[in-house]
């Protein structure tokens, strides 16, 4: 009599972080039959504000959407027109202006708000959590490991995916590595209505993003849909030059005074990125992992997007957590163990990042350069289909 086969037990698959990168890695697995849970610390999905606009490229960020099964919902928000690429100097004069052919589809924008929706809208119900917030990872390296949440509370998992930021709490339980600040900030300003209530900034920046520097500081502004446009004010500054000014987040106006102080050389018409916005402030600081970042195979956890390599924001840093989620899935679906998944994932991603993070090593000072230099983001865009095809090539 033959003694019947005990069944293989289905992985708990944990995903800390409901961004694009874990959300994308959720539904993919979901579309392959294997279950997942995904943790976030917001209490729900309207708690923050997604941020800007993203252009979503062929070879990374539509793969992933495809592979998700979601490319043609993706396409109905996606604003092709977007792609027009602007620079000036500090008089508003247009220096460049990259306007995209009307079939050029390689990298649409679509808002981070609208992108998540999509993701969260294509998952079971119940899949996100809410509420909860990551304190730590423990148990043993070779599993089950445990989630310690900050309310108290603390389950179980066989897989621990930290798709959860700058500052991982999934980190630590593969690798010591902390972001450093870069000495670039960001700070947002909003501008609303812009059709009616800025005209002039919304013919000055055109239908997608334009930029300006003076070598020390720059002006980013990017058209959002709805008839919003973002500005980023881009500074060499210390990371707490609010506080260190005398200032505090919520005084709108010394912030503004403060800024307008530093562009005193610039044009009326630039600076009004600066005293025409609508609301307050928010302060973005840039913070980096150091290059390379690795770490030993752990077969409990990995992580993917900004928790593996956090990098300078030009273009790739959504688009590769998305293509990190893409090939974390598939090496789950696609292998008999755990273990052996997160091996194959890796192997792919660790030298992949790790090419890209060296080439962009310095890449938040890129920002300001006022010389001709290759842009940065299409330097990475090319190393990126480079290790793209090589990827293809080894049939990793």
């Amino acid at each position: 009599m033959n003694t019947p086969l005990t069944p293989t037990p289905t992985p708990r698959i944990s995903i800390i972080g409901a961004g694009p990168g874990g959300l994308t890695c959720a539904r993919i697995l979901q579309n392959h039959g294997i279950g997942v849970t995904v943790y976030d610390r917001d209490l729900n999905a309207d708690t923050r504000n997604q941020g800007g606009s993203l252009d979503l490229h062929a070879d990374d960020g539509q793969l992933a959407l495809r592979e998700a099964g979601l490319i043609g919902q993706f396409w109905k928000l996606a604003r092709p027109e977007g792609q027009q690429m602007r620079r000036w100097d500090t008089a508003g004069n247009i220096l460049l202006d990259q306007v995209p052919d009307e079939d050029d589809l390689h990298k649409p924008e679509i808002d981070r708000g609208q992108l998540r929706d999509l993701l969260l809208n294509s998952l079971a119900p119940g899949t996100v959590q809410w509420g909860r917030a990551l304190a730590s990872v423990a148990g043993p390296a070779d599993g089950p490991r445990t989630l310690h949440f900050t309310d108290g509370t603390s389950i179980e998992t066989d897989l621990v995916i930290g798709a959860d930021g700058a500052f991982s709490r999934v980190r630590p339980a593969v690798s010591a590595a902390v972001p450093a600040y870069s000495g670039v900030t960001f700070t947002e300003a909003w501008f609303d209505d812009v059709e009616n209530r800025h005209a002039d900034l919304s013919a000055l920046v055109g239908s997608g993003s334009a930029t300006a520097t003076d070598g020390e500081r720059a002006l980013f502004a990017q058209r959002n849909s709805g008839g919003h446009i973002r500005v980023y004010i881009i500074r060499r500054a210390p990371a707490d030059w609010i506080t260190a000014s005398g200032l505090s987040a919520e005084d709108t106006a010394g912030i503004r005074d403060h800024l307008l102080d530093e562009f005193a050389e610039w044009a009326p018409r630039m600076r009004q990125m600066i005293s025409n916005n609508d609301g307050p402030y928010a302060d973005r600081p840039l913070f980096v992992l150091p290059a390379p970042h690795t770490w030993d195979h752990v077969p409990t956890v990995t992580l993917l997007g900004d928790a593996a390599h956090l990098m300078p924001p030009i273009g790739v840093g959504v688009n590769l957590a998305m293509l990190d989620a893409h090939d974390l899935a598939l090496a789950l679906a696609t292998h008999p163990t755990v273990d052996e998944a997160v091996r194959a994932y890796e192997k792919v991603m660790l030298p992949r990042s790790t090419d890209l993070a060296e080439a962009l090593v310095g890449g938040a000072d890129f920002l300001l350069e006022v010389d001709e230099q290759p842009d940065g983001q299409d330097e990475a865009r090319a190393l990126q289909q480079k290790l793209q095809e090589q990827r293809q090539i080894d049939g990793t």
